[in-house]
C-alpha cells in the first residue's frame, strides 16, 4: 500500500516540524511502509501571492499573513493530490509528536471511510460541530474532489469560508469516521496518548515568553460582545496588540518530552545548533532553548512510552 505521513508548517513552526517528523520515525517499527514528508508553506507560492490580502473566514473579512502562526492550515488538504489520488495518508500538525507507531493508524480499516478524523474539544465541537482536521487519516482515492489551491483562492472571491472548510462541514459527512481521541490528544499526555498535540497556541513548550503571534478567533456564539471587542481591538491597535506573551505549559512532562526530542534531533544532525540559534533570534524558539536542553533528561528507547520515565524523572 502506497502511504505516507504529510507535516504542515510554515517558517514559524520549521522545528517543531522536524521535531514531529523525527517523534513519527523514532516510534515506527514500519518505516520502510511510509514516507513522511513535511509541506511548508513557503514552498507553494499562492500563499505569498495572496500576502496582505482580504479573505473570508467565519462570516468575517479578516487579512492573509503568511507569517501567522498557523498560515499552514489550508495545505492540509494537499495531501490526496501530491499522492496522485493513490493510497492512504495522515496529515498532522507540526505541533503534534507521536509516542506510537503511526503505521497502526495509517494501516488500520477505514470501514470504507474517505476520511477519519476527532471531534473538536469545547463549544466548537459540542456547539459547531467542527471535526479536528488537524490529523486526518486519508483514503486519497476516495478525495479526488480536494483541490486545496482552489479553495484556497474562493476565499479570497468570498465564495468559501476558511471555517467550515477547515471543520470538515462540506464534505459528505457519510464519508467520515472517527478514530481514538488518543490519535489526537490535546494537551493531554497520557500512557493511552498515541499523537501528543499541544494545540493550546498560547502554551506550546517551546515558544514559552516570546510575544504572541497568533490571531485568536473574532466569533463568539456564546458571548457575541467579545467577538466586537476583538475585532474593535485588531482594526484600532493592530493584529497582535495587548494578546502578551506565550506561558509555560502547564504539564512538565509535555515540555520535556519535546525538548527531549528536539535533543535527540540536535544529536543526529537533524538540527544544527546554527539553526536553532537562527530561529531564537527569529522568536521562533524560546531563548532559553539551550538551558532547558542541558537540563532535559534522555528519553527511554522506543517503543517505551516516554511519560513511563519523564513520570519517575519528575
Amino acid at each position: 500500500m502506497k502511504a505516507s505521513v504529510f507535516i504542515q508548517t510554515n517558517q514559524k513552526q520549521i522545528t517543531g516540524a522536524i521535531v514531529a517528523e523525527h517523534a513519527l520515525r523514532r516510534y515506527s517499527l514500519n518505516n520502510d511502509k511510509f514516507d513522511v514528508q513535511i509541506m511548508d508553506s513557503r514552498d507553494y507560492p499562492f500563499f505569498a501571492a495572496r500576502e496582505g490580502q482580504e479573505y473570508l473566514r467565519d462570516g468575517v473579512k479578516r487579512t492573509w499573513l503568511n507569517d501567522d502562526l498557523q498560515s499552514f492550515t489550508p495545505t492540509r488538504f494537499m495531501p490526496p493530490q501530491l499522492m496522485n489520488y493513490e493510497g492512504r495518508a495522515v496529515v498532522i500538525d507540526p505541533d503534534i509528536f507521536a509516542t506510537a507507531d503511526i503505521w497502526a493508524l495509517l494501516s488500520r480499516n477505514m470501514e470504507d471511510n474517505a476520511i477519519m478524523c476527532r471531534m473538536r474539544s469545547g463549544p466548537k465541537g459540542l456547539i459547531d460541530k467542527c471535526m479536528a482536521s488537524s490529523v486526518m487519516l486519508l483514503d486519497c482515492s476516495k478525495l479526488r474532489h480536494w483541490d486545496a489551491h482552489k479553495s484556497f483562492e474562493a476565499m479570497f472571491d468570498f465564495t468559501q469560508d476558511y471555517q467550515p472548510w477547515i471543520c470538515l462541514k462540506e464534505e459528505d459527512q457519510t464519508t467520515i469516521g472517527f478514530f481514538e481521541t488518543q490519535w489526537n490528544d490535546f494537551d493531554k499526555f497520557s500512557l493511552e496518548t498515541k499523537l501528543l498535540h499541544t494545540t493550546r497556541r498560547k502554551t506550546q513548550p517551546w515558544k514559552t515568553g516570546l510575544p504572541t503571534d497568533w490571531r485568536p478567533a473574532e466569533r463568539f456564539r456564546l458571548f457575541p460582545p467579545a467577538a466586537w471587542i476583538m475585532r474593535a481591538r485588531r482594526k484600532l491597535f493592530g493584529e497582535y496588540a495587548f494578546l502578551g506573551n506565550y506561558k509555560q505549559h502547564p504539564d512538565r512532562n509535555q515540555e520535556a518530552f519535546f525538548f527531549g526530542l528536539l535533543k535527540e534531533c540536535m544529536q543526529e544532525g537533524k538540527i544544527s545548533e546554527d539553526f536553532l540559534r537562527s530561529e531564537m533570534a527569529q522568536n521562533h524558539v524560546r531563548h532559553d532553548a539551550f538551558e532547558i536542553l542541558t537540563n532535559t533528561p534522555d528519553l527511554p528507547s522506543a517503543p517505551l512510552h516516554p511519560l513511563s520515565a519523564l513520570s519517575q524523572a519528575a
